[in-house]
């Protein structure tokens, strides 16, 4: 079944940090892999599910720098996995199924923002190559730890940037039109959103669901090392001495707050049974509808997610389109 893209009225909201939407469950027993654990949200997220029992797994390019990141995490594992090179993430995964443990939480964290135009070895753009296809291939790969988790959950770091630009199916790589950093990470974004839409609809029959998050802006991630400060003052993210506005409402948030959303979409029994939705602020986003584009797209404050970032039809063209990217 196809769930609805409407809110549950969680309980939690924008200012929700992942302790409080974990709070209570006990996930001993389990096994997660969270990429991007090393820092930002992503080191948040390992933090809090390792503190609730599970067991997990900080796949990082850069093993010794994502050792040091985690030794305050006792037991959180870490192994090699770049993103960008498709063995080194068949290796990962093959390493991965050889230990024979399920998979329960698989949450792809790991990303990119608004580089400027690099092209892997196989030439594909490398923010749709790391924050798309590296996790499509990812996932794939882990596919039967997923089905022997008997209920495992896929949580996808998506992003308001979804305004910025949808798929081109037609010039996936910027072959063809002129490279704008962000245009190719809304096209990455959108692509992250409809990956969940189609791993949910295949993975359903086995257990396996999945769902994209929002997380907010969390400058002082790393993410945002590409941007100009002028931009980012402009925006009202910084301040006039350069430091982060906290500001939950309009997504400005601390790195506690912007794990929340993915926490919740991993752990909670709220969403046992629903999947292949978008989320932000700690609960299942509206779409948005043609009344409320223009408000969507003047601010922050009015939550939903655009139709196009949730299409069933475009996101099984996508998987099949990453399928051959990936093969």
């Amino acid at each position: 079944m196809t769930t609805a893209q409407q809110p549950l009225n969680s309980g939690f909201g924008a200012a929700s940090t992942a302790e409080e939407v974990i709070k209570g469950i006990d996930l001993t027993g389990k096994v997660a892999i969270v990429t991007g654990g090393y820092s930002g949200i992503g080191l948040e997220t390992v933090r809090v599910l390792r503190a609730a029992g599970a067991e997990v797994v900080v796949p990082a390019r850069d093993v010794e720098r994502a050792r040091a990141a985690v030794a305050a995490v006792p037991g959180a594992e870490v192994e090699h996995l770049d993103l960008l090179d498709p063995a080194s993430v068949d290796t990962f995964a093959a390493t991965f199924l050889a230990s024979g443990r399920p998979l329960h939480l698989l949450v792809n964290s790991a990303g990119i923002m608004a580089t400027p135009l690099v092209r892997d070895a196989r030439g594909y753009e490398s923010q749709f190559a790391t924050n798309h296809l590296g996790h499509f291939q990812l996932t794939t790969r882990l596919w039967p730890a997923l089905a022997a988790a008997d209920g495992a959950r896929i949580v996808v770091l998506s992003s308001r940037g979804i305004r910025f630009g949808g798929v081109d199916f037609d010039d996936l790589h910027f072959e063809h039109r002129a490279y704008e950093p962000f245009l190719a990470y809304g096209q990455s974004k959108t692509a992250n959103a409809l990956f969940a839409v189609e791993a949910d609809r295949r993975g359903q029959e086995q257990g396996i669901r999945a769902f994209a998050v929002h997380p907010g802006l969390i400058i002082d991630t790393g993410l945002a090392k590409h941007l100009d400060t002028a931009v980012l003052r402009a925006a009202g993210a910084l301040d006039d001495e350069g430091r982060p506005v906290r500001d939950p409402e309009r997504q400005l948030k601390t790195v506690r707050q912007g794990a929340a959303t993915g926490v919740w979409c991993a752990t909670s029994p709220r969403l046992d049974g629903l999947g292949g939705v978008y989320c932000e602020n700690v609960d299942i986003s509206p779409l948005v509808t043609p009344e409320n584009e223009a408000a969507w797209y003047a601010g922050e404050n009015t939550p939903g997610v655009l139709p196009r970032a949730v299409d069933p039809e475009a996101a099984a063209r996508l998987w099949e389109v990453s399928e051959r990217l990936t093969a």
